[in-house]
């Protein structure tokens, strides 16, 4: 029987859609790759890649980066890592980071997973974050649902001690199914004092596409845990 880290990575929880460039985005890619992205064939020692030591914080994707870049701007004394398949949307942060001088953020455009497992050392994060991905809301599409509690098992080796996993959604069956993971990993301890979901911690910015959900009454779920 295949273990839980080979199930995980056999079965995707994204389509790898190209979407159309932007010309500012095609420019973007072309031009700052090099400076901001990471090849995921090669092994880095991310004190060197940064220039310091300093926590670090993984947010798993991150579609358009504007999230990212303005935690990341807000947040001087953290070091960013994002991971994103969809080249758009990294041509989007490209130009982001160049735009505003966001120096402490670097780029997977790979598959999380196996940057996770392959490319970070065991517990050297400061942080997971994980906002609004795909709920794969049909039934027969759940086991491609990126948590899991092979997911779980993964966080509790790359979190340090005390590091913590953020996720947020829109879609309430999402949050249910995350929570019930969650709390049944031994070595993750729901910040939730009722054992539910989070109030929106003001490090996660409320973007567009949540705000007008918001305002149509559509609920959101923040969870998280920390690493014990």
């Amino acid at each position: 029987m295949p273990s839980p880290e080979i199930r995980l990575k056999k079965i995707q929880s994204f389509i790898r859609r190209q979407g159309r460039l932007t010309p500012g985005q095609q420019i973007a890619l072309d031009t700052y790759w090099d400076k901001y992205c990471l090849k995921p064939e090669l092994d880095y020692n991310f004190s060197e890649v940064f220039g310091r030591t300093v926590p670090i914080i993984i947010e798993i994707g991150f579609g358009n980066g504007e999230s990212l870049a303005k935690m990341a701007a807000e947040n001087p004394e953290m070091d960013y890592i994002g991971i994103e398949v969809h080249r758009p949307g990294v041509g989007h942060l490209l130009m982001l980071l160049e735009q505003q001088g966001i120096r402490n953020v670097r780029i997977y455009c790979h598959d999380a997973i196996e940057i996770m497992e392959e490319k970070i050392p065991n517990h050297s994060l400061a942080g997971v974050h994980l906002f609004f991905p795909d709920p794969w809301p049909k039934k027969k599409h759940h086991k491609r649902r990126i948590v899991s509690s092979a997911f779980a098992d993964l966080l509790t080796k790359k979190l340090l001690v005390g590091g913590y996993f953020h996720a947020a959604t829109d879609w309430q069956h999402y949050a249910e199914w995350m929570l019930k993971i969650l709390e049944a990993e031994p070595k993750l301890k729901n910040m939730s004092e009722a054992k539910g979901y989070c109030d929106r911690p003001e490090y996660r910015p409320l973007t567009k596409f949540e705000l007008r959900g918001l305002r149509l009454g559509h609920g959101v779920w923040d969870l998280i845990f920390v690493n014990i």
